[in-house]
C-alpha cells in the first residue's frame, strides 16, 4: 500500500519541522516499538513494487491455471455425466497429487530461499523506544527517526533534522553524478523536492558525513516510487531463464504436434470422440514438462542452502547458473590476494627519513573526515599517542574517486591549516613545495626534487607498500569554508606507507580457479608496482598490465583488444572499471565482479554475476546477486563449483525429458496407428507420468561428476536437440519392440497390452536416468542413495500394480511370468543401447 503524501497544503521540504512532526504524530527520538509495528501494517513495507505474498490457498490453486490440467478435469467431468465415474475420480485424484506434490516442492524451495535472502538484507538505523536499533530497510516507517553515515542507501524520503559534513548522490533521480550537500534548513519556497537541500530521497545514497533524518514517505509513496516503472529497467533475463524458456517452447510444439496427429487418426478411424481427446490431452501432460519449473527451484534452493554452508548467500537464485558460467573473475586485490589486515609501517618525508611530522598530519586528516574510513584510515588511528585535541575542525571535503584525496579544514585557536591526504601523484601534482628537517624547512618543488620524490614513491611500491601522500597548506585565520579549490599550492609532507601482506590462501585458490578455468583479472586503484609485487609474492604470473591513464587514451575497440591478455588493471577510475567488464562481456565471457564499496554498485550491476561482502557498505551489498560471508577465493571456487552442480542437476531433468520420456510419448502417438484400441487408457498416462515425476524428485540431491564441474557451462539448445534425436528413437524403438512382443508372443488383448506397455515404459524411462546422470560408466559414478531408492520403488509399484485391487480400477491385469523374464533381457538390451549410443553421441558432439 503507497504511503500518502504528508500534509494536504504543503510538501513535507516546505512545512517547518515542528508542523511536520505533529502531522506525522512523531518525536526527534522517533516511535515506539508498538507504534512502528501499527504503522507497518497500515503502510504496508518500505519496499517499490515489492512481492506482493498471496494467501497459501491463492498460490495453490494457481497451479491449477494450467491449461492442459483445466482441459483434462473438464474432459474427466464430462465423462463422469457419461456414466463413467470411476475415470473422473482417479483423473482427478491423479491430478491432485500431482499439483500438490509441485506446490509444496516448490513452497519449500522458495520458503529457505526467502530466509536465505532476510539474512543478508540490507539494515538501518533508526530510534525506536528511544534507544538506536538497527532494523531492516522495508521495515521502516513514516514518522521513524533513521541515523544515516557514509556508504548508507537512503531508506525513505525524509527531512533532515540534524546533519554533520553530509553529501549525498543523487544520481539515479536527478543525473548529477556531484555529490550534494545537505542540511537541516527552512525551504518553504522551494517547489522541486529534487532541489530541496533539506531532505532526502530513497534511490540515493550517503557519500560523506552522518545525518538524522525524519522518514516521511516510504515505499511506493516516495518520488522514486511514482517514477519507478520508468527508472527501475526490469533486469534482462539470464542465459539460463531464456534457455529453460526457449525448452518449454520446444517441447510445446512437439506435444501440439503429436496431440493433433493422434486427434486426425483417432478421426480417421472413427473411434469414440471423448476418449480420443481424453487419451490427446493425457498425452499432452505426459509430454509437457510440467515439474521444470519446480524441478528448476528445488534445485536451485538447495544449491543456494549448499552455497549458504560454504559462506556465500544467494540474493538471486537465477545468479546461481552465472556463477557456474562464469568464465572472468574480475576483483581488487585487498582482501582477496591480501590479508586486508593493513599495518602504517612507515611514515617518512621527502628525503625517506622517518617524520612525525606526518604521521601527525595523517591522523589528524583521519581522524576529523567523517566519509567512510577506509582501512587505510583505520591503520593510521591505531596511533592513538597523537593528540587532536589541540585542533577544531571547521570544513571538509570528502572524498570522491575522480580527485582521489580528501581534506579537512583545521583551526588551532591561532591559525588555520588545510590538510590533505591522498593518491600520491595527484598530491604531488598540487604541490609546490616540500618540508625537509621535520618542518622547519620548505624547499620548492622543483624537477630534481620532484624526481627524488617520486624515487622514494616507487622504492616503496617495489616493496610491495600502499602509499598515500601526505600534504598541508595554511591559511588564513577568516578562511570559512574548504573547497576544492583550496587544494592548490600544497606544502608535501612526505609519504605514509601501509603494508598488507599477501593471503596465505589465495595462491591455493587461484590455482583450484584456473584449473576450473576461471581467469582472474585484478582491478585496482593501486598502482601496478605494488600489485606487481603482491603477483611475485605469490608466484603468480602476470600476463598484461593495463593502467587507467592508458585505458583513458583508449576508445571502447582498443580497449576490447587489450582485455583479453590483461590481467592487471591498476590506478583504475571506477567508470573504468565498467569499461573494462563491458569490454570483456562484448567478447563473449560471462564476468562477475567483486566488489565492496560506494563506487562498486555500476560495476556490481553490469557485469553477469555481482559479489559482495558482508562487511561492504549498503549501496555495494543492495547491488549484489550475492554476498560472500568470507572475503576468500576459497569461498568463491566453492560457490563456482555449487553453480555448476546445480546446472548440472538440472540437465539431467532436461535429458530425461528430452529423451526417454519423449521416445514413450511419440512411440505412443505412433501406436495409435496400427492398434484397434488406445495404446493405454487416459488415466494410465496421467498415472505413468506422476509415477515418472515421483521417481524425478531426488535429481536435486543427486551427485555431479567431478569432470563436469571442471569448466563453465553454458545453456545450449543445440547440444539439448541433438541429444533428443540420438537417445529418442532408441526408445521408440524399444517400444515397438515392446508392441511386437505383446502382439505376436502373448497374444495380448487390450487390456493386457496397456498392462505390459505400462510396465515396460515405466521402467525404461525411470531406469535410463543412471545412463544419462553421467557421462562415464554408470557403474564410476556413485547416484545419490535417495534417487536409487526413489527410482527402484517407482518401478517396483508399477510392476506390483496390476496383481492389486487399485490395478483392476485402473485396467490393469496381471501379466504372465515370463512377460518379467522377456522385460527383464528387454531392459538390459535398451540400457546398452542407450550407453552405446550416449558414449557416441557424446563423442561426436560434445568434446569436452
Amino acid at each position: 500500500m503507497p504511503t500518502p503524501a504528508v500534509g494536504t497544503e504543503s510538501p513535507f521540504w516546505q512545512l517547518p519541522v515542528s508542523t511536520l512532526l505533529e502531522q506525522l504524530g512523531a518525536s526527534p527520538d522517533g516511535l515506539s516499538s508498538s507504534e512502528a509495528t501499527i504503522r507497518l501494517a497500515k503502510y504496508g513495507p518500505n519496499l517499490i513494487h515489492g512481492e506482493q505474498k498471496r494467501a497459501l490457498i491463492l498460490q495453490f490453486l494457481s497451479k491449477f491455471k494450467n491449461p492442459l490440467v483445466i482441459i483434462l478435469l473438464a474432459a474427466s467431468g464430462l465423462s463422469a455425466f457419461t456414466g463413467d465415474a470411476t475415470s473422473f475420480f482417479i483423473i482427478g485424484t491423479i491430478v491432485l497429487i500431482s499439483v500438490t506434490l509441485d506446490f509444496v516442492q516448490e513452497y519449500r524451495a522458495g520458503q529457505a530461499a526467502d530466509r536465505l535472502r532476510q539474512s543478508v538484507a540490507v539494515r538501518g538505523q533508526v530510534l525506536r523506544d528511544g534507544k538506536l536499533m538497527e532494523t531492516p530497510l522495508a521495515e521502516m516507517v513514516p514518522g521513524d527517526v533513521a541515523l544515516l553515515a557514509a556508504g548508507d542507501l537512503v531508506p525513505c524520503d525524509g527531512r533532515v533534522l540534524e546533519t554533520k559534513d553530509f553529501f549525498v548522490n543523487q544520481a539515479l533521480l536527478t543525473g548529477e553524478s556531484f555529490p550534494v550537500e545537505k542540511s537541516p534548513v527552512e525551504l518553504p519556497e522551494v517547489t522541486d523536492v529534487l532541489t530541496a537541500d533539506n531532505s532526502v530521497l530513497l534511490g540515493t545514497s550517503v557519500i560523506s558525513g552522518t545525518a538524522r533524518v525524519l522518514i516521511c514517505r516510504t515505499g511506493q509513496g516516495t518520488e522514486l516510487g511514482g517514477i519507478a516503472d520508468t527508472l527501475l529497467v526490469k533486469a534482462p533475463p539470464t542465459a539460463f531463464e531464456e534457455g529453460t524458456h526457449r525448452f518449454g517452447l520446444l517441447i510445446m510444439r512437439m506435444t501440439v504436434l503429436l496431440v493433433l496427429f493422434v486427434l486426425l487418426v483417432n478421426a480417421f478411424f472413427h473411434r469414440p470422440w471423448l476418449e480420443s481427446f481424453l487419451f490427446a490431452v493425457a498425452l499432452a501432460v505426459g509430454l509437457t514438462p510440467e515439474l521444470l519449473p519446480m524441478v528448476v527451484s528445488v534445485t536451485l534452493s538447495r544449491g543456494a542452502l549448499r552455497m549458504a554452508a560454504n559462506k556465500v548467500i544467494v540474493k538471486r537464485l537465477a545468479s546461481i547458473h552465472n556463477l557456474g558460467s562464469m568464465d572472468v573473475f574480475c576483483t581488487d586485490k585487498t582482501g582477496t590476494l591480501t590479508e586486508a589486515r593493513i599495518h602504517l609501517e612507515r611514515h617518512q618525508d621527502p628525503m625517506g627519513n622517518e617524520s612525525r611530522r606526518v604521521l601527525e598530519l595523517a591522523y589528524y586528516n583521519s581522524f576529523f573526515e567523517t566519509g567512510l574510513k577506509s582501512t587505510l584510515d583505520d591503520a593510521i588511528l591505531e596511533h592513538t599517542e597523537i593528540d587532536a585535541k589541540i585542533w577544531e575542525k571547521i570544513d571538509e571535503v570528502p572524498f570522491d574517486f575522480e580527485r582521489r584525496r580528501i581534506s579537512v579544514l583545521l583551526d588551532n585557536g591561532t591559525s588555520r591549516l588545510l590538510v590533505v591526504k591522498g593518491a600520491p601523484e595527484d598530491i604531488l601534482r598540487l604541490s609546490v613545495s616540500y618540508e625537509a628537517n621535520g618542518a622547519e624547512v620548505t624547499l620548492p618543488l622543483d624537477a630534481a626534487a620532484l624526481k627524488m620524490i617520486n624515487g622514494q614513491f616507487e622504492a616503496l611500491s617495489r616493496e610491495g607498500f600502499r602509499v598515500l601522500g601526505i600534504a598541508s597548506r595554511s591559511v588564513g585565520p577568516d578562511h570559512p569554508h574548504a573547497v576544492v579549490s583550496d587544494e592548490s599550492e600544497l606544502v608535501f609532507a612526505g609519504f605514509a606507507a601501509f603494508l598488507d601482506p599477501p593471503k596465505v590462501s589465495a595462491k591455493a585458490a587461484l590455482a583450484g580457479l584456473a584449473a576450473d578455468r576461471v581467469d582472474v583479472k585484478i582491478i585496482t586503484g593501486d598502482n601496478e608496482l605494488v600489485t606487481q609485487h603482491i603477483f611475485a609474492k605469490l608466484g603468480l604470473p602476470v600476463t598484461g598490465v593495463l593502467t587507467g591513464a592508458e585505458i583513458q587514451q583508449m576508445d571502447d575497440s582498443a580497449l576490447a583488444a587489450r582485455v583479453e591478455q590483461v590481467n592487471l588493471f591498476c590506478r583504475v577510475a571506477p567508470a573504468q572499471k565498467n569499461r573494462i567488464i563491458l569490454a570483456l562481456k562484448r567478447h563473449g565471457h560471462v564476468v562477475g565482479y567483486m566488489g565492496d564499496g560506494i563506487n562498486d554498485a555500476p560495476s556490481l550491476h553490469s557485469a553477469d554475476v555481482g559479489i559482495s561482502v558482508d562487511s561492504a557498505v549498503d549501496v555495494a551489498k543492495a547491488a549484489a546477486d550475492m554476498i560472500l560471508l568470507e572475503q576468500d577465493l576459497g569461498v568463491l571456487h566453492a560457490g563456482v563449483l555449487e553453480g555448476r552442480r546445480t546446472f548440472g542437476n538440472i540437465m539431467k531433468y532436461i535429458m530425461m525429458g528430452t529423451s526417454s520420456n519423449f521416445g514413450n510419448m511419440f512411440s505412443m502417438a505412433g501406436a495409435s496407428l496400427f492398434l484397434p484400441f488406445l495404446p493405454m487408457l487416459p488415466v494410465q498416462i496421467l498415472l505413468n507420468n506422476l509415477l515418472y515425476d515421483v521417481s524425478e524428485l531426488p535429481i536435486p540431491l543427486d551427485r555431479v561428476d567431478d569432470d563436469y564441474l571442471s569448466h563453465p557451462r553454458h545453456w545450449d539448445m543445440k547440444f539439448i536437440r541433438n541429444f533428443m534425436l540420438v537417445i529418442g528413437p532408441v526408445s521408440s524403438a524399444f517400444d515397438f519392440l515392446t508392441f511386437y512382443i505383446m502382439l505376436a508372443l502373448f497374444h495380448a488383448g487390450e487390456s493386457l497390452f496397456h498392462t505390459g506397455w505400462f510396465i515396460e515404459s515405466m521402467a525404461t524411462q525411470v531406469l535410463v536416468i543412471f545412463i544419462i546422470r553421467t557421462r562415464r560408466n554408470p557403474f564410476k559414478s556413485r547416484p545419490d542413495p535417495w534417487l536409487i531408492a526413489c527410482s527402484l520403488t517407482v518401478v517396483a509399484v508399477a510392476a506390483l500394480l496390476p496383481f492389486t485391487p487399485a490395478g483392476v480400477h485402473l485396467g490393469f491385469v496381471a501379466p504372465p511370468a515370463s512377460f518379467f523374464l522377456i522385460l527383464t533381457a528387454l531392459l538390459l538390451a535398451y540400457l546398452l543401447a542407450v550407453e552405446g549410443m550416449k558414449r557416441w553421441f557424446f563423442s561426436r558432439f560434445a568434446a569436452e
